[in-house]
Parts: C-alpha cells; structure tokens; sequence
C-alpha cells in the first residue's frame, strides 16, 4: 500500500494514499475502537446534507467560490447516492462530542472535492476540510442537527410499523368481539371478558404510543445549525445563519428550523430524552402485550390455549414437535434494550457541563439502535405473530363455564358472604358455580341460566 503524508496540530502521520479520509478521521478510528461499529448510514446521510447546505448558504454570502461550492455539493450528493460511506472509519461512541464524525465528514468530502476539481486526494491547498467543507461551522452544530436529521428519518419508518400494528389489532378486536374468555387479575380468574375487549386495549396504548411518538418527532426539527461552537455564532454570518434552515429543509425534505435560542439548542439534549421516553413507553406497551400472548396461548395441553399464535420455526433441539412463541419473546428482548437504552440516554444527557455536552455520541448511538431495533421488532410482531392470531373458541368457554370466578354476577343479588361459601364449595369440590347453585335451590334453573349468561356479564 502506498500512501501520503498528512500533518495536525500533533504530527504528521501516514494515510493511504488511496483513501479519501485524513489525518484526522484516522486518529479517532484507532483512538476509538470501542464498538466494532461504523457510524449508520443515515447519519453518514445527514451529514452530507449538512454540509451541502452550508457550502450553499455560504456561496449566497460570498464566502465560497461558484467553483469550490459545485465541487463540495457534488461530492456531497455522491454520498447521498451510497457512494463513499466505506470511507466513514470512526465508531459511533467516540470522545471530543462527534469531532471524529464531523472531520471524518470533513475530509471524505474535501478529498472527492479535490478530485473533482482535477487535484490530488490530499493537496488541501484546492479544498480544505476545515476552511471550506466546514466553513461557518462546528462539531457542535453539526453534529447534533445530524442526529436530529437522522432520528427522524428512522423514526418515519418505526411509525410506519407501529401504525400497522395498530391496524392490525383493531382488526383482531372486531374479529374476537363474540369470543368470550375468562378475565384474570393477579393471575387468578376473575370475570368474563370479550377476547376483543383485549386487544381492543392493546390497540388503544399503542394509539396513545402513536401520538407521543409523532410529537416526540417533532421535538426534531428545531436545530442549532449555525451556533457554531457554543450557540453565539462565532464566525458565522448573518445572512448565512438564517439561510441554513430553510435550505436544509429543502434539501432533505425534514421541516426543520432554527432553533429559538441556539445556546440552549447546543447546550440541552432534552429533546434527545424526550425521544427515548417515548420509545419506552411504546416497549413497555408492546412487551406487556407479548407477555399476554405468550400467556394466552401456553400449551398446548398443559396451559391456557385460548388463542394460537402462528408457528414459525421448531422449539427445540430435543422435544419433537414443541413450538415456542418465538416472536413475542423477540419483542420483549428488544423491549428490555430500548429500556437499558433509555437509562444511558439518560445519563448522557444529564452528563452536559456548562455550554456543551461531551457524551452526546453514546446518546445518539443509543438512540438510533432503539429505534432500529425496535422497527424491526414491530414488523416481525405484526406480519409474524399479531395477524395470525385465531381463538380457540372452545377451551375460552370451557374455562368461562368452569371457572368459580362468574360467581361475582351473583353478589348482587345474594350478598358477598353468601357468594364467597358458594364459590369456597365449588373449589373444594370440583363442582361448577351452576351445579352448586342448583344445589342450594336458591334460584330457579332459568334464574341460574339468565345469572351466568357470559353474554351477560361481558
């Protein structure tokens, strides 16, 4: 391998002459060898949207050439077209706020630049990382809009799923409406219930996720591009300034726009928080559920075998025939890490100290992996586990007419003490409520009947 000299502030170092990184982005790659990962392909994304946008702004302003903007713009759209994010070398968890992540952007983009304009990869002297690629900018306005820019990009897909699941159970409710099972609390019978009912409840926490996590997304769009280091517009003009926003909107088709106040914009990660927040919410939802399902359908002999989930694959190694409720499981593991997820998003974003915030990498890292995770937990659960559902109609009003629980529709006519003797003898004995309803000659047999329609109590 051949290769160039590059010099900083530190040194000089090699860099393959072939490679359209730098000095810089080759430092935090062996600085940052943490999570044998690369940075997402939708953040390698935005951030060549955002440096499209600034080389724009900055020609509006006078201070990049015609020449010098066309170059950085089509190097831009190159990477926006998937070419050239092999060159992005940095982790995703990284020291120095994302300065990793922004030179890498930096460099890549100045060295096709350099080639477009017919110089050699390396001779900065044509196009310079720093002076014209981030020209009027910082890691800490770069950065963080990126994040924002990419956060709503997986979150449009993640809302794509959640609203079919939601579909998707509204249409089970409507299907189970007249299948009438046994209602539990505690784990213990309690009283009948429509099978819809259920899911009609799981259908209406996930409407209320939905809504959260829609206006979570919009805690998005304001960002602090144009801050530069600290939120005070050090070296930035104007003009420049006010032009970034709509010109990134534009660009990227994301409603963004300046931030009210760009020290608090570079200052807080609340919005972060509020994203993650509201992903846990809509885990803990989708978990709950999971656990209901794997309930639910427990057997097939030995457990509730009220309804079927579809089998997807063999259970196990060494017991022919077992089917384990794979898919459900699969949402609950992904539920645990958005959870663990949310804690470290958490702590990073407390861990800001006065007009920045060093850990603002873990945060996004974090952010971005419980959004992706969950996406695909959401389509696996609704395509593989939730349409597939069907009741087991029989064993649901097997369980109804053999539970000592519909003795509670009976209390309001014999009183409670009464009720709980009856119930203690049907326990006691094996016998039904009825049989031993019947046995007391407290009601006619049609009173009985009319008394323990499951109809009646749902």
């Amino acid at each position: 391998m051949s290769f160039r000299i590059e010099s900083d502030s530190i040194g000089m170092k090699k860099v393959p002459k072939e490679a359209y990184y730098g000095i810089h982005s080759l430092r935090g790659c062996e600085n940052f060898q943490i999570t044998g990962l690369l940075l997402r392909p939708e953040f390698i994304e935005s951030l060549a949207e955002i440096k499209k946008a600034c080389a724009i702004c900055n020609r509006k302003v006078g201070e990049l050439s015609e020449e010098l903007t066309d170059a950085i713009c089509r190097a831009c759209d190159e990477i926006l077209e998937g070419k050239l994010h092999d060159q992005f070398i940095c982790d995703p968890i990284q020291g120095g706020a994302g300065t990793t992540a922004n030179m890498n952007a930096n460099e890549v983009i100045a060295n096709r630049a350099i080639e477009i304009l017919g110089g050699e990869k390396g001779d900065y002297s044509i196009v310079n990382p720093n002076d014209h690629v981030n020209r009027a900018q910082s890691t800490n306005d770069v950065i963080p809009t990126a994040a924002k820019l990419t956060t709503v990009k997986l979150l449009r897909k993640a809302l794509v799923q959640l609203e079919r699941l939601e579909k998707t159970l509204a249409d089970k409710e409507l299907e189970f409406h007249d299948v009438i099972k046994m209602g539990r609390t505690q784990m213990q019978d309690a009283v009948p219930i429509r099978l819809g009912a259920e899911f009609g409840a799981y259908r209406k926490a996930i409407k209320r996720d939905l809504t959260r996590l829609k206006h979570a997304k919009e805690e998005m769009y304001p960002i602090n591009l144009g801050g530069t280091a600290i939120g005070t517009m050090l070296n930035a003009n104007h003009d420049y300034v006010l032009a970034l926003a709509p010109k990134l909107a534009e660009i990227t088709g994301i409603p963004v726009v300046m931030a009210e106040d760009l020290v608090d914009g570079t200052q807080n990660l609340d919005s972060f928080a509020y994203v993650s927040a509201s992903l846990k919410t809509c885990a803990i939802s989708c978990s709950k559920m999971a656990n209901d399902l794997r309930l639910m359908s427990s057997g097939p002999r030995c457990g509730f075998q009220e309804i079927n989930l579809p089998a997807m694959q063999a259970g196990s190694s060494i017991m022919p025939g077992k089917v384990n409720p794979v898919i459900p499981e699969v949402m609950s593991q992904v539920a645990f890490g958005i959870i663990g997820n949310d804690m470290a998003i958490t702590m990073a974003a407390e861990a800001g100290q006065l007009e920045l915030n060093y850990a603002e990498p873990v945060l996004y890292h974090k952010l971005f992996e419980s959004i992706v995770t969950f996406t695909g937990a959401l389509k696996t659960f609704t395509d593989n586990c939730v349409s597939g559902i069907t009741a087991d109609e029989e064993r649901c009003r097997e369980l109804v007419e053999g539970s000592v629980g519909v003795i509670t529709a009976i209390c309001p006519a014999i009183g409670y003490n009464l009720s709980a003797e009856i119930a203690k003898t049907a326990i006691n004995t094996g016998e039904s409520v009825r049989a031993v309803l019947k046995s007391k000659e407290i009601f006619s047999d049609e009173e009985i009947e009319t008394l323990l329609d499951p109809k009646r109590m749902v």
